[in-house]
């Protein structure tokens, strides 16, 4: 029998701090403009600050199980989250492109640790219900990033540069972490049922093959999600019009419609299975994306980007949650490799869109968005047979 979800105040301290790594991860993209024109470099070379924290998050989820079993969680988490901000600081003192790079890569290494650290408590703590509070933990993770473009557009107008953004964002999750970091302990690690051989223990905790179906899913949904959110500021000052400060505000109805999108999808998740849920969000984002891409006005271009983002909100919370179903016998390992699926997408996709932009234009750049969406839906289609095939087995 299902246990009630319980939030207790781990949990609660886990939504808090995936806001706070979504939160300062949100600011690049919209700052990215305003960085470009301090440095004045091209789209390629604005694609290697998000490049670098992919990179980063990329090994941080390669190496999450081995640092792991050799840190521990609790260093994790809050060295992690310590040492992202320290990053993030680094990143706004920095007044050429490879010391702002670097801090990128650093901020991203480190503070995605903290991120797989979340996923995989989570995910321990709550069992069958993993799905309710990864899901929970994602609405509080949009709605965090949220606010970070309209700081980033608020800070530019008042003349305090998009570096305020950043700053608000260390000093209240600063406040939090001294606040709570010795009045709420980690959960420990579950302990698995041993099994009779060595054998059987080693394919136990192996990953099987419907895991690394979902995570071609992942893949392609995260390349969406940070193409569009990561060149729409860019996007809507210099072809829809708007100026810097209004486009990297309008960012902001991408990341609402995400907070929306997940507060229902917490919602549906009580009701309906993952998979169904998933493939109707990929069917969303295809309704959306080319209203936003190929609209004429400001309108027409928002309301698709508002769409986009109703669609897109729900792609990667539904597949963590997927693989750490799958993955339940070694949750470190599966949330490591889910978020070095998420790293790599980011790592290539933006970046591809910026240099495509460098040479024929940003507007049909974004083509690249269309096919990885028309992806999403197929893959999903497929491991949605995978999973009945696979419950249809089990006794």
């Amino acid at each position: 029998m299902t246990q009630p979800f319980v939030r207790d105040r781990f949990t609660w301290l886990s939504y808090f701090m995936l806001g706070y790594y979504a939160y300062l991860l949100a600011v690049i993209g919209p700052a990215v403009p305003f960085i470009r024109n301090e440095l004045s470099i091209n789209y390629g070379d604005s694609a290697l600050y998000i490049s670098a924290f992919a990179a980063g998050m990329f090994i941080a989820g390669l190496t999450s199980t081995w640092v792991t079993r050799r840190l521990g969680r609790s260093r994790l988490f809050w060295g992690g989250a310590l040492l992202m901000a320290v990053g993030t600081v680094a990143l706004t003192l920095s007044h050429s492109l490879p010391v702002g790079v670097i801090s990128s890569f650093f901020a991203s290494l480190l503070g995605s640790y903290l991120l797989v650290t979340i996923q995989s408590s989570l995910s321990d703590r709550h069992g069958d219900n993993r799905a309710f509070a990864l899901t929970e933990a994602n609405v509080f993770a949009v709605l965090a990033s949220s606010a970070a473009p309209i700081l980033v557009g608020f800070g530019e107008a008042e003349g305090w540069t998009w570096r305020l953004a950043i700053y608000v964002g260390v000093l209240v999750g600063g406040i939090v972490m001294i606040w709570t970091r010795t009045r709420i302990p980690l959960p420990a690690a579950r302990q698995r049922a041993l099994s009779t051989t060595t054998s059987e223990a080693n394919h136990s905790r192996k990953l099987p093959m419907i895991f690394w179906a979902y995570a071609v899913v992942v893949f392609f949904s995260v390349a969406v999600e940070w193409c569009v959110i990561f060149w729409a500021s860019t996007y809507m000052e210099t072809v829809v019009g708007l100026s810097k400060e209004t486009a990297a505000s309008s960012v902001a109805l991408f990341t609402i419609a995400q907070f929306v999108g997940r507060a229902a999808g917490s919602w549906l998740t009580r009701r309906y299975t993952s998979g169904k849920l998933l493939l109707i969000a990929s069917v969303i984002v295809l309704v959306g994306f080319p209203l936003f891409w190929l609209g004429r006005t400001p309108v027409i271009n928002g309301l698709g980007l508002f769409i986009c983002g109703l669609g897109v909100a729900n792609l990667f919370p539904l597949t963590l949650s997927l693989t750490s179903a799958v993955g339940v016998n070694n949750p470190d390992a599966a949330s490591g490799y889910t978020s070095m699926a998420s790293g790599l997408a980011i790592l290539i996709t933006p970046q591809l869109l910026g240099i495509a932009a460098d040479r024929i234009g940003i507007q049909p750049a974004y083509a690249i968005v269309l096919p990885l969406a028309v992806a999403i839906t197929l893959v999903t289609l497929y491991t949605n047979r995978l999973t009945g095939r696979r419950a249809a087995s089990q006794p």
